[in-house]
């Protein structure tokens, strides 16, 4: 048994950040339909595990009817377009609660729905850069430095959205009525910093410009170094008994070496290029060995592509997320429309029925040629 067992979830259609909030709910045990445009022959969403896809005509009034039908019978549904292009199809919250009062409408977008920015396209990049975070990443007296699209499309969308729709069923719990979840990007990253902007306002952290604070790559203890083979060693030894930990398997020592005091920040640029320089001397597997089961706070720089398979996460013990779908290949992908008719059939649409939207071609796929005849 999983946790999310029972949960309908209809998910529209859309690039990375709403189907990563699908893939959660989905690992997690939830039947999640993607509802694909019948015209497409395939769709490249690599977040498809655990899903199932139906392939809709929503251009036709029969393919729209068919899909509010299948919301109905939903507990969540996650759209990922920008404001208007739902409502303008006649598939807006007001509609569709009307139709359905229990069910949760998780509206994915990037600058929300309101808002200067709120029509415009946009990309992580551009998320990051509103909300203020892009601002504090990259070093000193550089442009900034945005990560791959991880921050705000993924922690600040996907996951963000996927929260909100699990806080709106458990008060459904209570409330018996649905609700829409209203999850922009730009919200759910500035969130994500909330830690940072906290300490920034009281005066103990991330004070002075980007790049040159403790955790920012200012500093010689947290920050990461090449080896001697071209690899890299991750140092994040912030505490007093960590740092001279960290000096001891560099061979350091404070008052043989002259070192200066740890948080003497002047001298952080001259003890980096000391650390530059002797992380050189070997190699990451020869600095894993004398690291290794020490609090020095020293790891070696994994490459993620030659990871397993990422898996659910957090781990639930009596209750565990499934077990996690191999990447490789055309595995991968989803068959578009490729159980349309056992979802039709499941949401209590009749032989006829199906022929019919067969026949206005308001549905696609595998095996539904044998309905049209």
């Amino acid at each position: 048994m999983t946790a999310l067992a029972g949960l309908k979830v209809i998910e529209i259609a859309g690039l990375a950040p709403a189907p990563f909030a699908g893939k959660v709910l989905a690992d997690f045990g939830a039947d999640v339909i993607r509802v694909d445009r019948s015209t497409s022959a395939m769709n490249f969403d690599v977040l498809a595990q655990n899903k199932r896809s139906i392939a809709l005509n929503l251009k036709s009034p029969a393919g729209i009817e068919a899909l509010i039908r299948l919301c109905e019978k939903a507990d969540v549904v996650i759209e990922p377009f920008r404001p208007g292009v739902m409502e303008r199809l006649g598939l807006g919250p007001d509609v569709l609660l009307k139709r359905n009062p229990r069910l949760i409408y998780a509206r994915m977008t990037g600058f929300g729905q309101e808002g200067h920015y709120a029509k415009m396209a946009g990309h992580d990049i551009n998320y990051l850069a509103i909300s203020g975070v892009l601002s504090t990443l990259g070093k000193h007296d550089e442009k900034p430095a945005f990560p791959i699209n991880l921050l705000a499309d993924f922690a600040g969308g996907g996951l963000m959205c996927a929260l909100g729709v699990l806080l709106a069923l458990q008060e459904r719990t209570k409330s018996g009525k649905g609700q829409v979840v209203d999850a922009a990007m730009i919200d759910g990253v500035n969130y994500l910093g909330s830690f940072v902007y906290s300490m920034n306002k009281a005066g103990a952290l991330f004070q002075t410009p980007a790049g040159t604070g403790q955790l920012d790559g200012g500093s010689h203890f947290y920050d990461t170094y090449k080896t001697k083979d071209g690899l890299f060693m991750a140092v994040g030894a912030i505490e007093v008994e960590f740092y001279k930990l960290l000096l001891k398997g560099l061979e350091l020592d404070e008052k043989k070496d002259k070192l200066p005091e740890q948080m003497d920040s002047s001298n952080w640029p001259k003890m980096k290029a000391m650390f530059t320089e002797i992380f050189l001397s070997k190699t990451q597997a020869e600095w894993v060995k004398i690291f290794d089961n020490t609090d020095a706070c020293v790891t070696p720089v994994l490459d993620y592509y030659s990871m397993p398979t990422p898996a659910p996460a957090p781990r639930l013990l009596r209750t565990p997320g499934r077990a996690p779908v191999s990447n490789e290949g055309s595995d991968v992908f989803l068959e578009v429309g490729g159980e349309s008719k056992k979802i039709l059939t499941e949401a209590g649409f009749s032989e006829e029925e199906i022929r019919e939207l067969v026949a206005k071609k308001a549905v696609a796929g595998a095996g539904l040629e044998k309905s049209s005849l």
